[in-house]
């Protein structure tokens, strides 16, 4: 692993703020709905902008903005400087969202070095679908996408687990043809977003507790705000949001539960 200096942190962040600029032109210019959330809306919130230790961004769409989003991408995206990937268009992509990326960078995390595509500097933007009212069905959805993000994962999972046995499970799961397995979750999709509910969630990302989604209120209330000095789309009513995800979101944790991924490689743009 990679410990990141300050100097390389702050460039890194600095270039994922590069791409959150770019997804909020596009959206704007095509009139899609978005909003930053989890560590990003909280840092807008906490910090004015990134948490200081923090690595990554996130925006989130509901579903049927993502797909805008996705079209939006084949025409307006600057593709000089960013390239847009989810398991649509990119061969060997096995997360159920996508990341856009910088050109000209490297972020590798470990154990993905093997991974058949290329691996900039990037930020995730997450498709929100919806889930079942009935919270006994939404409990079993729940384990349909816990099994999903688990056989995305294995081509990860067979050599990044510190089980033995769990690095088999992940190999033979690895062999479900990537085409098989992205049709069936295509299909899954479509069947879980047939109804409208008040709950949604990102299909192959753990819910933070067993409520297993979010409302959607929160995601169809947007409101400006502040992040790195710059105006983006947040969640309008963020105190609930974030005292859902984090509880008591305005204490900071202790310096030993500050998360960071681990990388293996990294090469950013010089910005300080």
């Amino acid at each position: 692993m990679i410990e990141l200096d300050k100097k390389t942190l702050r460039n890194l962040q600095l270039t994922e703020l590069e791409l959150l600029e770019e997804v909020d032109r596009i959206c704007k210019k095509c009139n899609i709905h978005y909003n930053i959330i989890a560590g990003t809306l909280l840092g807008a919130v906490r910090h004015g902008g990134f948490i200081p230790w923090d690595d990554d961004a996130d925006v989130a769409l509901l579903r049927s903005e993502y797909e805008k989003f996705r079209k939006a991408c084949e025409t307006e995206l600057d593709m000089t400087r960013f390239y847009f990937q989810d398991h649509g268009n990119t061969p060997g992509y096995r997360w159920g969202y996508g990341k856009l990326r910088r050109k000209d960078t490297v972020f590798l995390r470990e154990h993905q070095e093997h991974m058949p595509y290329e691996q900039g500097v990037f930020i995730d933007v997450f498709p929100l679908d919806y889930v079942p009212e009935n919270y006994g069905v939404r409990r079993v959805h729940n384990f349909v996408c816990f099994l999903y993000r688990k056989f995305f994962w294995s081509e990860v999972g067979r050599v990044a687990d510190k089980n033995p046995f769990m690095r088999g499970l992940y190999t033979i799961m690895s062999k479900v043809p990537e085409q098989t397995l992205k049709e069936s979750f295509n299909r899954f999709i479509k069947k879980t977003d047939r109804k409208k509910t008040k709950w949604v969630r990102i299909l192959t990302f753990p819910t933070p507790n067993k409520a297993y989604g979010y409302r959607t209120r929160w995601y169809e209330h947007s409101a400006d705000i502040d992040f790195e000095g710059i105006t983006f789309r947040g969640i309008r009513d963020y105190d609930q949001y974030l005292s859902f995800k984090f509880g008591e979101y305005h204490k900071l944790p202790p310096e030993g539960q500050r998360k960071v991924h681990p990388v293996s490689d990294i090469r950013v743009l010089e910005k300080i």
